[in-house]
């Protein structure tokens, strides 16, 4: 009954922020001659298309705030949809500063709180200019963050709240995730659930593909982008 196969990129077919390598862009091309293929990201449309070198399939972006199509002509992507909502940032700033002096995180090196175009924002908590090799040593099982996760959902309840990157969180308005993205898709395109299985890594609490696992979509996990050729022979047998 599937249609679509529906991914996430970062861990789940790419190393984060890396290059999709031949291997896996082999096994896309297998999935594509029986499936639609579609990417489901937290990150912008056009960031997804060139980290996977232009691979020729539509992108949802940004927890479906952006959408795009490719374009077999232009082999580029055509922007269907790219929303921004305001954001009042006196607000995020001071529950920011309230949270950081609550749990003792008040020494960071840049910004306090990163904004970005779309309406999401970043709660940086080492802050927006702090080296590679400190956020990377912060946090890497994400139990610091896990820890406070609920209270930073409470005093955030306008926002979708993940547990990004390696020490931040980050926040989509209300009510975009990746389950309304996929939900949305599916409307758009006179598409059912059951038509759709997902592919992700982070489902865990907190994670950006938490609320497709929690969903009535089919869902098949993945905990090492390594393993992403033998986690998709199934669906090819």
């Amino acid at each position: 009954m599937i249609k679509i196969v529906a991914m996430d990129m970062d861990g789940t077919i790419t190393q984060h922020k890396q290059a999709l390598d031949e291997e896996h862009k082999k096994m896309l091309d297998a999935l594509s001659k029986r499936y639609k293929l579609l990417m489901v990201g937290a990150g912008q449309v056009m960031r997804i298309f060139n980290q996977m070198g232009g691979y020729p399939v539509d992108i949802i972006g940004n927890y479906g705030m952006q959408y795009g199509t490719y374009n077999e002509r232009t082999k580029d992507i055509d922007i269907q949809r790219d929303l921004s909502v305001p954001v009042d940032k006196v607000s995020v700033e001071e529950r920011v500063t309230m949270l950081r002096e609550k749990y003792d995180y008040t020494n960071f090196s840049g910004d306090n709180v990163e904004f970005h175009p779309s309406g999401c924002i970043t709660f940086p908590i080492l802050g927006t200019k702090a080296k590679q090799e400190d956020k990377l040593a912060f946090d890497p099982d994400r139990a610091k963050r896990r820890k406070i996760y609920d209270d930073v959902v409470k005093t955030f309840s306008d926002y979708t709240v993940f547990i990004g990157g390696s020490s931040s969180f980050d926040m989509a308005p209300m009510p975009y995730n990746k389950y309304y993205a996929l939900d949305l898709y599916c409307e758009e395109n006179n598409l059912k659930h059951e038509d759709v299985v997902y592919i992700g890594d982070d489902y865990g609490l907190g994670g950006n593909d938490e609320s497709v696992y929690k969903s009535d979509f089919s869902y098949i996990t993945i905990d090492d982008y390594r393993d992403f050729s033998n986690v998709v022979k199934p669906i090819l047998d």
